[in-house]
């Protein structure tokens, strides 16, 4: 089970104003830094929940069916599934059509049912789903909650800019970020 992100969100669940008023900065001198912290503070946060928070889309890649048939999908919320697509051996690529398929796309891990699909041919990747994925197109879709470890992840990586570069963060986490974050966290027995 593999996952590719095919396209990228559109948007930061943060928009720059809103960070600099949390920071309570007005000039436009450190708005590159920002930004970048923006992004490394959602792709943490996605790193560490499974959650999508703006919407994406998502190729998994999969060797053969679940022998229970239910394919486990752990990037949510699954808005929708675009295409499903099984390789014979020859490479032949075959659209599985979706009108008969289950999508519990809000369940973590998000769940997907298709009626007798047939056999990928080949061993390695035989069975491509194009998903999308995410609360929304803006971040005004996203909860509040994760916005606001975000907005405390993007202060505690700013008032550490000097001592770490910005390719080296995230370098630490924050009192109060994981107490946030806990409830979107996927359990694992």
């Amino acid at each position: 089970m593999t996952y590719a992100m095919t396209a990228p969100p559109a948007a930061e669940p943060l928009t720059l104003a809103e960070v600099k008023a949390h920071l309570r900065l007005d000039g436009g001198d450190e708005d590159a830094l920002l930004t970048s912290l923006i992004r490394t503070a959602r792709e943490h946060l996605e790193r560490e929940t499974g959650l999508c928070l703006i919407s994406q889309t998502w190729r998994l890649h999969l060797d053969r069916w679940p022998k229970d048939g239910i394919i486990r999908i752990s990037k949510s919320p699954v808005q929708s599934v675009e295409t499903v697509t099984v390789y014979e051996a020859d490479g032949t690529a075959v659209d599985i059509p979706l009108q008969d398929h289950l999508l519990d796309g809000g369940g973590r891990p998000a769940r997907l049912w298709l009626r007798n699909p047939p056999e990928p041919g080949q061993a390695v990747n035989g069975i491509e789903i194009d998903f999308s994925a995410g609360y929304g197109e803006a971040g005004t879709d996203v909860p509040n909650t994760l916005k606001r470890a975000m907005s405390i992840h993007i202060g505690h990586m700013f008032a550490f800019r000097g001592a770490i570069s910005p390719d080296q963060q995230p370098a630490g986490i924050p009192d109060g970020y994981e107490r946030l974050i806990a409830p979107f966290r996927m359990r694992r027995l």
